[in-house]
């Protein structure tokens, strides 16, 4: 996948106050290509979750067009959806979608097994690099919220993709952290001639952008 574009998109919600609408994304023409780095700022109630919920075909309640390469994704199949997110796009959720019960190494693994992206030492020198070594075998449920932040990135980068989305990545690390998880990030994107896009509603990775866009 080469290309994301937004034609006109809204939210349905935001329908009866379009005129109001005062953004970089809704109702515009954006294109967001591979291989360059994004940062989305948003404000609470503008609309980034359900951009998010979008991109990644959860929901599709909005006005205008969203498209992969050109083609509209309401007209995608769940195959195709399946393939994409397995090939093509890889999600970071702000909600993390963690498996509390598992330890982080196999919250990582669980995804390693399946793309056979990773070796066993590089994803342990992840967990080293994320200063969550000694973490490595205890339950997600028992870690704070910026470990398991740590977590899910790794998780987000043992797949091929072209895109990699990370919404509100560094909620509750210190900016240290912040910078190390840039910059696997950075390296993940860079090997594989992928784009990131961040989101954020305040605290960002302080990543070398091409665009910032507001929503």
């Amino acid at each position: 996948m080469h290309t994301i574009t937004l034609h006109h998109t809204l939210p349905n919600v935001f329908a009866a106050r379009q005129n109001e609408i005062h953004s970089d994304i809704w109702l515009q023409d954006v294109m967001l290509e591979r291989g360059r780095t994004y940062l989305i700022e948003a404000a609470s109630g503008t609309g980034k979750s359900s951009l998010c919920s979008y991109l990644i075909g959860y929901r599709h309640d909005y006005a205008g067009i969203i498209s992969f390469d050109g083609r509209d994704i309401r007209q995608l199949s769940i195959s195709e959806w399946v393939e994409l997110r397995q090939l093509s796009l890889s999600t970071m959720f702000q909600e993390l979608r963690l498996f509390p019960e598992l330890t982080a190494w196999e919250n990582v693994q669980i995804k390693n097994t399946l793309t056979h992206t990773k070796t066993d030492a590089d994803i342990n020198r992840w967990f080293e690099a994320l200063g969550i070594a000694d973490k490595r075998n205890a339950k997600v449920g028992r870690m704070s919220f910026g470990q398991q932040q740590r977590v899910a990135l790794m998780r987000a980068l043992v797949q091929p993709f072209d895109f990699l989305l990370a919404d509100e990545p560094i909620s509750h690390l210190d900016d240290e952290n912040g910078r190390i998880m840039g910059q696997l990030m950075t390296e993940e994107a860079s090997r594989q001639g992928a784009t990131i896009i961040i989101t954020s509603i305040g605290k960002h990775i302080d990543l070398a952008y091409d665009e910032t866009y507001r929503l």
